[in-house]
């Protein structure tokens, strides 16, 4: 069986800047193969962001513990000193931000930024980074292509911005893209635009991909497989369309018959899960998701969880799933 290019296991991920440690990530296990899309998709505070910012070791690490192993292409992420940590980051992987606003530099061009990261990492001429700035900008469908590298942030709308970043992104030809709610700050129109662009540059350019989503519409549209995340934890991962079909997690479960579908219908009460997710510091003993749940009994506060098998290619972190069978699967 071919190694995965991204595999992530046991992942916890602590801040100790506070008053309290806050367990933010909690054993989280996830692997994507060379050339595959996963969403991890979840509600605010799940630890989605986090999982994501630690495979590029971006968390404070003076405020933050990180145990685990994390390997990209058969590296230890964990192990890299900060001279490879600075060739690894652009190199073998990238990262788009939510807000590119926030994240380009606002006082450089577009085109220089893309330059001078590509000769941060390869030893070519201007021109030469020059000349691939400009065929990623039209990769990415930027229009005027040559007159926008010359563009600051501020002089672009959020849709050329978000491209822009995708670009840089894929200055340095990496293998693994990591998109943090690429979409969330675009218009709806926009927002597919971006999302049919990253599946065709997966699919074009054989990348891996880590998509970070609360919008399970957005993790449809790019991902082959979805992982689900509660309190720090991935409660359910399958292929999405095994995971929309036949969601098998509470969580899941409720995520699913919460999107609103009938928001404008007149009459229509929108599904909402009841309560509020956990304090990450003072987390429950056993399901953290138990004080939500319509199933959970008393066996379900007590011990950790474990990821149960339903298929090969399906989990689910659940003692109760005897309740969540598909009433077509008799």
């Amino acid at each position: 069986m071919t190694a995965p290019f991204l595999s992530i296991k046991n992942l916890g991920v602590t801040f100790t800047g506070g008053t309290r440690p806050v367990r933010a990530v909690n054993d989280v296990s996830l692997d994507i193969a060379e050339g595959e899309a996963v969403a991890l998709i979840g509600e605010s505070g799940s630890g989605k962001s986090v999982t994501m910012r630690a495979v590029m070791r971006l968390n404070p690490e003076k405020r933050s513990k990180l145990d685990g192993q994390i390997l990209v292409g058969g590296r230890d992420v964990m192990g890299m000193n900060a001279r490879q940590l600075s060739s690894f980051r652009g190199g073998e992987a990238a990262m788009i931000f939510q807000e590119p606003l926030l994240a380009l530099d606002p006082v450089y061009s577009l085109g220089d930024q893309i330059v001078e990261s590509i000769r941060r990492h390869e030893p070519v001429s201007r021109d030469a980074a020059r000349a691939r700035a400009l065929d990623l900008f039209e990769r990415v469908r930027i229009p005027s292509a040559k007159s926008r590298l010359d563009n600051y942030p501020h002089e672009m709308s959020g849709g050329m911005r978000q491209r822009a970043m995708i670009a840089l992104a894929l200055a340095c030809r990496p293998k693994l893209l990591l998109a943090d709610e690429p979409t969330t700050a675009l218009d709806a129109t926009v927002q597919i635009q971006v999302l049919l662009l990253l599946r065709e540059l997966q699919r074009d350019l054989g990348l891996s991909i880590l998509f970070v989503t609360h919008d399970i519409g957005a993790a449809i549209e790019v991902a082959d497989r979805i992982a689900v995340m509660y309190a720090g934890q991935i409660v359910e991962q399958a292929s999405a369309r095994d995971l929309i079909r036949s969601p098998r997690h509470p969580y899941t479960l409720g995520l699913l018959k919460s999107r609103a579908h009938d928001a404008m219908v007149k009459g229509v009460k929108l599904d909402a899960i009841p309560g509020a997710p956990p304090d990450l510091a003072n987390l429950p003993a056993g399901c953290p998701f138990a004080p939500r749940c319509n199933f959970a009994d008393t066996g379900c506060q007590q011990g950790p969880i474990a990821m149960s098998d339903l298929s090969a290619a399906h989990q689910a972190r659940c003692r109760r799933l005897d309740m969540t069978v598909p009433l077509d699967a008799g």
